[in-house]
């Protein structure tokens, strides 16, 4: 898988954001040219009287500039007087109320707490429609191989609905891709909860699915492009917390409907009012002003009606007036930012372009980090949860769908911990740190299974302390980095590879871990997950940079050339 004890973090983290700096801030672009400054309607003219631009230098859109800095120096912006840089562009903070940026970050997230509740509700589901007496069906007899298609369904629907939206990803949009994904989740809800068959249960598994593929791409790229950047890990990371709470959400419908006929139904068919409001969220939000400006630098339609609709897009996700001055001077800037960073390439990329030059470099992180996210035995570790509690003489493990819930509040106050830090922190120390502990836990274990097993708190402490460790690092910090590190050419491509290879090894994973079970036993197979967490860790060390507080077209010039 892809990811609030208290209040209190948030609190504090929007009162810091409503000081004011002490230092001036410089002049947006003028600093940065040292010819007089361009209109945007000359820069595009064919015209080649001006000097190449550092674009990612100077706050563009999103960036961390306060509005007040741009009606200060209009006067100078408009003669185009060199100035000199008083603040560094790391000082940057673009001011944001927390009002504008719920709904923005809310509705996307709905895509994730529908992936969770999916994990969730299956645990029960798969329960109650093998029960003679409270199926409901006819077909209640399911093979193991009818059952296993069942549970994974929704994954098999996953992976085509990230190859699909591969070569689509920058045509279709982040908010029409959400939308066809809210679509897709309703009809698979609806589908399955009605299914007179299992034939027809298994077409709305795949349906299902396929809305999850396209959500599990979407959200991660429509949060990163329109939230603030001094914001961003925080909002991504709490995707990852509304994973969690889908996942809690499907065990707590599982329980309240597990001794009720036909309970599997209800527990499938609870998705769909979600995924109806996700759908009608989305349809009232603005597509996402970056994506506009790569569709305007692409040739994709009107320049300059293009590049309105992103400054009103851009407007509303504000909370400001429409087509105010602050979101029209950011628009023109990451306008000619964009331009200029395609000026030496091809006008439109090739559909193997993620697989070269910087945008290659972004995929071995960000398809590293997923990779490793699942290879270090996510979901075999928790296929062992229920027999480790019962191990250690706890008497709720009788009661799966308690005890997930028990785990569930666990995963989900971790995940709180790295909401709260990952913007403060920074993403490689909670990685680094987090990775080194799943290594130890998986190490714990294995010694559990050899020669400590009249110790069973010793695998009770592993086993929190690898769904702790992992809910701070991998769990989180996997998707927030896939987000922010491709450059904007290549993004959409990008996270759809790292969605599949995300899906793909979750496949590989779970259909290799009883092979792997019988034929190393427990004790080896733990050992060989630890050894991998080991070089994951190499992995993270090695490779993966630090992106706090960097805008992504910051991070596109600074740490991928």
């Amino acid at each position: 898988m892809a990811c609030s004890a208290t209040i209190q973090p948030l609190l504090n983290f929007e009162l810091s954001h409503s000081h004011q700096p002490k230092r001036p801030y410089s002049l947006p672009l003028c600093s940065f040219i040292k010819k007089p400054r361009l209109s945007p309607k000359h820069f595009f003219s064919q015209s080649k009287d001006y000097t190449k631009i550092n674009i990612f230098s100077s706050p563009s859109l999103f960036s961390r500039q306060k509005p007040g800095s741009h009606v200060a120096a209009q006067s100078d912006y408009s003669s185009g007087e060199e100035a000199e840089s008083l603040l560094p562009d790391s000082a940057y903070q673009e001011p944001f109320s927390w009002s504008s940026v719920i709904l923005p970050f809310l509705f996307p997230a709905l895509g994730g707490l529908l992936f969770g509740y999916d994990i969730g509700a299956t645990s029960g589901a798969t329960i109650s429609l093998q029960s003679p007496e409270l199926s409901g069906t006819t077909w209640f007899n399911l093979s193991a191989i009818q059952l296993g298609l069942v549970v994974s369904g929704s994954l098999y629907g996953a992976l085509l609905g990230s190859l699909l939206v591969y070569p689509v990803a920058d045509s279709l949009g982040r908010r029409r891709e959400l939308l066809i994904a809210a679509l897709l989740y309703v009809l698979g809800g609806v589908l399955t909860a009605f299914a007179p068959g299992l034939s027809v249960l298994l077409v709305g598994r795949l349906l299902y699915g396929l809305g999850i593929g396209l959500a599990m791409h979407g959200a991660p790229l429509y949060i990163a492009e329109t939230c603030p950047s001094q914001i961003r890990g925080t909002l991504i990371s709490l995707k990852e917390l509304f994973i969690v709470l889908g996942i809690l959400l499907g065990y707590f419908v599982g329980s309240f409907q597990i001794n009720a006929v036909g309970g599997w139904r209800y527990m499938y068919g609870c998705s769909a009012p979600v995924a109806l409001l996700m759908g009608l969220g989305m349809w009232s939000l603005p597509p996402s002003p970056r994506w506009l400006i790569l569709r305007a630098v692409q040739g994709k339609g009107s320049l300059q009606e293009l590049k309105e609709k992103a400054i009103l897009a851009l407007s509303k996700l504000r909370g400001r007036a429409p087509g105010d001055e602050a979101s029209e001077k950011q628009i023109e800037d990451t306008l000619i930012s964009v331009k200029s960073a395609y000026m030496e390439q091809e006008s439109e990329g090739n559909i193997l372009e993620v697989f070269q030059g910087p945008s290659l470099k972004a995929f071995i992180i960000g398809g590293g980090l997923v990779l490793f996210q699942q290879i270090t035995g996510q979901p075999s570790v928790l296929y062992y949860a229920g027999p480790i509690l019962q191990s250690a003489g706890f008497s709720a493990a009788a009661d799966a769908t308690r005890l997930s819930v028990v785990v569930g509040l666990f995963k989900l106050l971790m995940t709180w911990i790295a909401v709260a830090k990952v913007d403060d922190l920074g993403r490689r120390p909670l990685l680094i740190g987090g990775v080194g502990g799943i290594a130890l836990s998986l190490f714990l274990l294995c010694a559990y299974y050899k020669f400590l097993g009249e110790f069973p708190y010793v695998a009770v402490a592993a086993l929190l302390l690898y769904v702790g460790c992992y809910q701070i690092s991998f769990g989180p910090i996997s998707w927030l980095m896939v987000s922010e590190i491709f450059p904007l050419r290549t993004r959409g491509k990008g996270i759809s590879l790292a969605v599949l290879t995300n899906f793909g090894s979750n496949a590989i994973v779970t259909f290799a871990f009883s092979p792997l079970k019988e034929l190393l036993g427990a004790e080896n197979l733990f050992l060989l997950f630890g050894v991998i967490a080991l070089i994951s860790l190499l992995f993270v060390a090695l490779y993966v940079p630090e992106t706090k507080g960097l805008s992504l077209e910051e991070i596109e010039s600074k740490l991928l050339k």
